[in-house]
Order: structure tokens, then sequence, then C-alpha cells
């Protein structure tokens, strides 16, 4: 995947990747909640090296939010560092606070996953439930984080202090293929605030997001869901590709044959978590 990702020296991050393996060895095993991205990855591969296989279990949770491309990513990279890896299959489209689509919809859903996920760390006798929360991820709205500390699940990222150029870094000398790989948060993140979420709609986005990859759109790229709206965000590199009326035709074609009846180009191109930005969500 190309696209410009930020690489910080080598030797800042081989120190915390040390202090990871050492956090990881005082709790003896653990169950990593697994999605295949860039933090997840990196973290499997540290943790088998750190316990041994036998002492750690990822887990997929599955649903409609989950995108399909993002699973063969997930299962590829559990396949190339031999990670245990097991899947389930979560009910938060069921819970009708999760539907509604406020600005804490994440905590509904984390606390499905994380609801199911600590049981079966307890059924396995594995000491600790870990997540790819880095550094970075600890400022801003995150009330998903709130319902991983409800549960007691840790992130041992976040509390060795590695970033997401961090965890690049190391990923690439591990040679993970997801080193350069785009941030990936699930498709109920596309949509606007208040708009409830239905299969139909997440299918919506992820058919409009692989038709804009098929085209040979790569780095960051969302398909923000605005009702019968698309607003499409593109990293600057591929806005300053992208942006002329003949690839713009393309990509409103595209994206109108997922359903969207409007398409917009947003000409200031991609920005993580632009939604929380139009409606004003502060931290929580």
């Amino acid at each position: 995947m190309t696209g410009s990702h930020e690489i910080t020296p080598a030797s800042v991050p081989e120190e915390k990747e040390r202090a990871l393996v050492s956090w990881l060895r005082q709790r003896g095993s653990v169950l990593l909640g697994f999605s295949g991205g860039v933090d997840s990855a990196y973290l499997a591969s540290v943790a088998l090296e750190a316990l041994g296989p036998d002492h750690v279990l990822a887990v997929i949770g599955r649903s409609a939010s989950y995108p399909e491309e993002q699973w063969r990513i997930a299962r590829d990279v559990a396949d190339q560092v031999g990670l245990p890896v097991e899947e389930l299959d979560t009910d938060e489209m069921n819970d009708p606070r999760y539907v509604a689509n406020p600005s804490t919809r994440c905590y509904f859903c984390k606390t499905e996953l994380w609801g199911k996920l600590v049981p079966v760390a307890r059924e396995r006798g594995l000491a600790v439930v870990i997540d790819g929360t880095n550094a970075d991820d600890v400022t801003g709205h995150r009330p998903g984080m709130r319902a991983a500390r409800e549960q007691g699940v840790r992130s041992p990222l976040a509390d060795v202090g590695m970033t997401k150029g961090d965890v690049r870094a190391r990923s690439r000398a591990r040679g993970l293929p997801t080193w350069s790989q785009p941030s990936a948060p699930c498709l109920s993140s596309r949509l606007q605030y208040g708009l409830s979420v239905t299969v139909e709609r997440l299918q919506q986005v992820e058919h409009a997001e692989r038709a804009l990859r098929d085209m040979g759109i790569s780095g960051d790229l969302r398909v923000r869901h605005h009702g019968d709206l698309a607003r499409v965000e593109l990293s600057r590199e591929m806005l300053a590709l992208w942006l002329t009326p003949l690839r713009v035709r393309m990509i409103i074609a595209a994206v109108r044959g997922a359903g969207f009846s409007r398409v917009a180009v947003d000409l200031r191109g991609f920005r993580s978590g632009s939604l929380n930005i139009l409606t004003e969500v502060s931290a929580a």
C-alpha cells in the first residue's frame, strides 16, 4: 500500500519495544482483540515472540461493520506470523443504542466486544485481555476506551508510550506487510452521527471504498455517509492526483454505483475523525 507515513528513528522505537516485551512477559499470557490493523498486527507479532503461541490467543470480532477486506488482511497476517486466532460474532447490530448512532456509538460496540472476549480469556486461563490502542489514541473523542477500561482491558502499546510512528517503524523492521497500511476503523465510523446504522448503509460505504481502491486510489481514504450524500476524503497525495475533471467524474460514478445519489469530493482531504469535527464532538 502506498502512502506517506512518517517513520521515527529506529533507536527510540526499539527501546519501547523492549519495554513492551517486558510488559507482556510480566503478564505471562494474553488474549488480543485482533483486527489485523497496523497496531494489532504488530502487537500480535511481539506477543508471540515474547510469550510463545501457547500463551497468546487472538480473537477477531465479526460483524457487519467489519470490512471483508480487513478480515482477509487479518487472516493473512495471522498465517504469516503463526498467530493462533479464533473468530466470534458480535451482536451490536441488535442493540438499539448502537443502531441509533449517537456520538458514543463506539462505547456500545466495544462493550459488546469486550463483554464476549473477557469471558473467553477467563475460560482459557489467559491472564489479561489486551487491545492495540497506541499512545496517539489516548486523546480526542474515544468512548470505546471507556468500555475497555470498564472491562479491565489493557493497552500495552499506550502503556509503554508507543506511538503510531513507533509501531510502523518496528512493523517495517519485522517485515510485517501492515507497516504502511492506512488506518482502518470500522465501517460505522463513516456514518454521520444520528444516521442509524444499518447493514445496507455499511455495505454502501464498503462497496464505494472498494470501488475507489480498485481504481487505484491508495493511502488514507474515507467515504463519509451523510444519508443520500457521500463525502469522499482522499489523502493529500491522492487529492493532488485525482482532482481533475475527468478523474472526479470517475470518482463520482464509482461512488454512485454503491447507491449514493449525491457525491462530493472534500477539497480539504482526509481528516481523521472529521465527523467529530463537523459535529463539534469533544473528547470523552
